[in-house]
Order: structure tokens, then sequence, then C-alpha cells
């Protein structure tokens, strides 16, 4: 009895124990729940009062200790960020190796189409300057300096097609010194950009661990300075700063193109070459004569930065009004930007002239040339033939397609848009260079893709508002801007030309966009479609606008130089040739930045 009496007591005091720590637990509960609001409201007071309560003395400090203490504790562990699931990771993966792996498929596309064009060329034109590819021979059009051949060797080192750039080295060490001195008058322009410009390139890439087997970069350097040395004779024997713009290579003598006048975009189209050869040959003379050429044009009055496409080397003036940034005026305004580029070290010294001189001009050109079309709204740079005061014509050849790469290399300096942005580089104006940049690349792309053959002619024209132009379509009824764009009998011709291809190269780079290089795709496609030639070489068209177009039978030295070089970099790495690091002559051949301002 006395044993079960004292089990019975002991199951209540456990009840009552129980019952109590219970109680306990449940008062704990509801008082945290209590504190953890007052804390929120208070915290939430805190940071309406902003400062005006950010000063607490020492002894609210101590009483908070308790509180700091007790927040810790009740503090919800910390979210981790989301997390993909490995299937979500594995296809995020293999996207991006299909993106890579398309692009180099689409390089090596672009390679081959290199090789065949070479194949062509090598077969039924060595040593001339220009392929006629129908004909199946070659034709001397560049004064007979194996022009093809130059334009080719840098390209071909880019792709690394060993054999084609060891035959152009090996032709070039066995001929080109005979060829210069045996020949007659050529253009100092296009020898300058292409001759000049192609060695100069093919130098830099030979050399060292970039080097090629059949490509001596010292051969490549001696034959520029002989070139070099007799081309200098446009600038030697003009009265003026304003070069002669034609020179006799044989005797080293030069004289003005009939009619006396220069194009203003050729004399001011040779800076980077000769500022380049100074640099690796250590010689100033070839970059102090080709300088002085925009040193001069410095001086001389301008239409808010723009200038007329005559210039004449008797009088070092500028002659008529017609403003364009097509024919005899595009790359004046393409080296301004470019020059000061290639000068690192001078940009805020010695050479910032031509940075101002670029900066006015873009700012006419937005003010002046730029208009829209209708209905669609495309953006275009139009022509004033007259001068400012004169009527505004809705024509734009396909050579002003650079001018959105040049817009972009201005406003970043070859940087991407991003890194620019992160620096605090960009200006509102460069911004707006930017954004014309794009509108033009598009306008650019919709000249192939309103066509019935997505191959760009020569030269459109646009409809405007109160305009009087009109004409035929491109042909392509389904394009959404066929009604915004005139392709005139006359003007249907494709010379396989570069400046659009070039544009969003650099606009790839730049903007890290990937509807450049889509773009840049299906003007590959269309010129593998309609103007490649079984028996080797492509060719430039009649016509764009039927199918099947007529042909031209000539492959231009510059489809090779420029047009199939910028397609292959635009599938490419953009650690290659870096737009921070190199400049692009007007024939794509690249240089590296000159880091002395004494160059």
């Amino acid at each position: 009895m006395m044993i079960m009496q004292a089990l019975i007591t002991s199951n209540r005091r456990s009840q009552c124990t129980n019952c109590s720590l219970g109680k306990f637990l449940m008062l704990l509960m509801v008082f945290g729940l209590t504190y953890l609001l007052v804390t929120h409201q208070s915290s939430n007071t805190f940071a309406s009062n902003g400062l005006q309560n950010g000063a607490a003395n020492k002894e609210d400090k101590r009483e908070n200790r308790g509180d700091n203490v007790i927040r810790r504790f009740w503090r919800k562990p910390p979210r981790l960020p989301p997390q993909l699931p490995p299937n979500v990771m594995h296809n995020v993966s293999s996207n991006l190796d299909a993106d890579k792996s398309e692009s180099q498929l689409r390089q090596q596309k672009v390679k081959d189409a290199f090789i065949h064009a070479w194949s062509g060329y090598r077969n039924y034109a060595m040593g001339y300057d220009e392929l006629m590819p129908l004909s199946q021979r070659g034709v001397d059009g560049l004064g007979g300096l194996g022009a093809t051949i130059i334009d080719a060797l840098d390209t071909a080192l880019i792709m690394g097609a060993e054999d084609i750039a060891s035959e152009a080295g090996t032709w070039i060490e066995s001929h080109l010194i005979e060829r210069i001195n045996g020949k007659g008058q050529v253009n100092f322009f296009e020898t300058t950009i292409r001759v000049l410009g192609g060695l100069l390139s093919a130098h830099h890439l030979s050399i060292g661990e970039k080097g090629s087997k059949g490509v001596n970069p010292q051969v490549l350097l001696e034959v520029a300075k002989h070139l070099a040395d007799r081309l200098l004779s446009a600038f030697t024997s003009s009265p003026t700063a304003i070069p002669f713009s034609d020179v006799v290579l044989h005797d080293s003598s030069a004289h003005p193109a009939p009619g006396g006048l220069s194009s203003t975009s050729e004399v001011a189209t040779v800076q980077l070459e000769f500022n380049y050869l100074s640099e690796i040959s250590g010689d100033p003379k070839y970059g102090l004569e080709a300088m002085k050429v925009l040193e001069h044009m410095r001086t001389l009055p301008k239409v808010e930065g723009l200038v007329p496409i005559y210039i004449s080397p008797h009088s070092g003036h500028f002659s008529g009004e017609n403003i364009r940034l097509g024919s005899r005026g595009d790359s004046y305004y393409e080296y301004l930007i470019k020059v000061w580029i290639q000068q690192k070290d001078g940009r805020d010294t010695k050479f910032k002239y031509l940075y101002e001189m670029y900066t006015e001009a873009m700012r006419g050109v937005r003010h002046l040339l730029v208009r829209k079309s209708i209905p669609k709204g495309l953006v275009f740079v139009g022509e004033l033939p007259y001068g400012s005061k004169g009527a505004f014509s809705p024509k734009m050849d396909h050579l002003v397609c650079f001018l959105p790469g040049a817009l972009a290399l201005g406003a970043t300096k070859g940087l991407t848009k991003k890194k620019a942005m992160e620096n605090n580089l960009l200006s509102a104006e460069d911004l707006e260079n930017l954004k014309l940049a794009e509108d033009l690349a598009k306008t650019c792309f919709e000249m192939y893709s309103v066509t019935s053959t997505g191959l760009s002619p020569e030269i459109a024209y646009f409809h405007i508002e109160g305009g009087s132009e009109g004409g035929p379509d491109g042909g392509n009824k389904s394009s959404e801007y066929v009604n915004d764009i005139i392709i005139k009998p006359n003007d249907r011709h494709n010379l396989l030309r570069p400046e659009t291809v070039e544009s969003l190269f650099v606009l790839h780079r730049i903007m890290e966009d990937p509807k450049y290089r889509e773009w840049g795709w299906q003007i590959f496609e269309a010129f593998e479609k309609y103007t490649k030639v079984e028996s080797g070489g492509y060719t430039s068209l009649d016509d764009v606008t039927t199918i099947p177009p007529y042909k031209r039978d000539k492959m231009e030295t510059f489809f090779l130089g420029e047009t199939l070089k910028y397609l292959y970099l635009l599938f490419g790495e953009n650690n290659i040739l870096p737009l921070d690091k190199f400049v692009f002559n007007t024939e794509a051949h690249p240089f590296p930045l000159i880091n002395s301002s004494s160059g």
C-alpha cells in the first residue's frame, strides 16, 4: 500500500511538471514573436528617419548589445543563390558549345570559299592583277603588280592557309621588285592601300611564331620600302601638301590626273600605311610626308566638318561643292578616326586634332545627311551634290556602308560597348553615334535582302517624304522594305564589295550581338549561290534584281583581301586581331597600333 501510494504521487508530480514546462515554452514562443515584431518595426522606423537617428550615444549602444545577441539568435539562415538543375546546366553548356561549333563551321566555309577563289586565280591568272573567272584568264587593271597576290597574302596568313601563303610569298620574293622597277603608271592611292598595305600587314603577321613557311618578313619589308620610295614622288612632285594622283614607278615621277584634280578620299587615305612603314623601318620620312596632307586639310574651310569630294594639288584647296560619303569622299572620314586610333600615345596631344575633325564631321553627317525613308523608316546617309544650300539627294552608295563600323570604332575606340560602359568611357554623343551605327548597319543589310538575289546593288535610292525619286524596287516582294528602296537600272551591279560585312564584323565585336553574324551568313550564302564559278573564283554581277543574275566576268582583288577576310573574322574569336590593339586600313590590312608618339 505504501509503495502504491508513492508511485501515484510521483506520477502526478511528473504530469504537473510536464504541464508547467509546456506552459513555459508556449509563453517563451509568444514573447519571441512579439519581440521580433517590435524590432522589425523599429528597424523600419530607423530606415525612414535616415540620418536623423544615426548618431546614437554610447549608453544606447551598451543597452543594444543584449538586443543584438538575441537578434543574431533569431536571425534567419542565409538564402542560397538559386541553382539550376543538372539537366538545365547541361543544356546551357550544350547550347554554348553548339553556337561555337556553328561559328567554326561557318568560318571553315568562308575559308573554303577563299581557297576556291585563290584556285581560280592561281590556275588562270597568276601574276596578273585580277582574274576574269568566266573567261579563265587574267587582266592587269591596277598597274600590273600582281595585286590579287598581295591583297590575299595576309588573308591566307590569318586563315592559316599555309600553301596559299607560301605560293604568294614565293611569287613576291621572285617577281615583285622586278615588276616595280619595270612598270609604268599606277594610281597612287590604290597602290598604297592594296600593295603597300598588303606587304606591311603580311610582314607583321609573318614575324616569329605567327610566321608562315615560304613567307620571309624581311623580304616583305624591303619590297615595301622599295615601293614606298617611288610612291613618295606623289608628295614631293606636288607644289602643295596635296599629292598627285598618279605615279610612274620605273622613273619615280608623278603627275596629276586628267583635269588636274585629286579625289579627297584618295589623298587622305594613305596615312596609316606610311605611318606604319616609318614605325617598322625607323625612317620617319614616310609618315612625315603623308601626315602633311591631314595637317593641311585641318586648315581648310568646311561645311560643319564635311568637305567636297575633289581637291586641287596645285592650289591646295577643295574644288566644287559636292559633299558625299560615297565614292571619292568615303575614306577621308574613315582615316580621320583610324589614324587617330593608330597613334595610341599621341591621341591627346600631337594627333588630337584628328579626333576633333572626325567629331565635327560626324555631327555634320547627323545634321545634314541622315534621313529616314518612307514608309518603313530606314535610316540612311544621303548626298549634297550642290553643297549645303542645294537640294538633298536620297542616294546612298554601298561604299557608305563603311560608316557603321567607323562610328562604332570612334565611340568605343575598339573596346566592347559593355567594357566601355563599365569604365564610364562613353559620352552621350558616343552613344548617339553607336545608335546611328546600328541603324545604318540595318539599312545596309536591307540593301541586300531587298533584292531577288540577296546581294546589294552598287547604289540605292530611298523614298523620302516630299521626294521626287522614283524607279523599280529590288525584286524581293517579300521584303518589308521593298517600297523604301529604289534600284535604278544603271546601279544594279554588285562588285563583291566588303563594306557591309566590314561593319558587321566591327559591330559584332563591339556590340556582341549575334544578329550581325546571322546577317553576315545570309550575305555569304548569297555570294556562294550566285557568284561562285565552278572552275574557280567568284564573279561580279551585272544585275542583282533578276534570277539568274547576269554576270560581269571579274573578281576584284578586294574579294580575297577584304570581303572574305571580314567574313572569316566575323565568325572567329574576338581575341584574333582585337580592335583595341589593331587598326585595319581601308583595304582590310591590319596594322598594330603605334605606341610611340614620335611615330
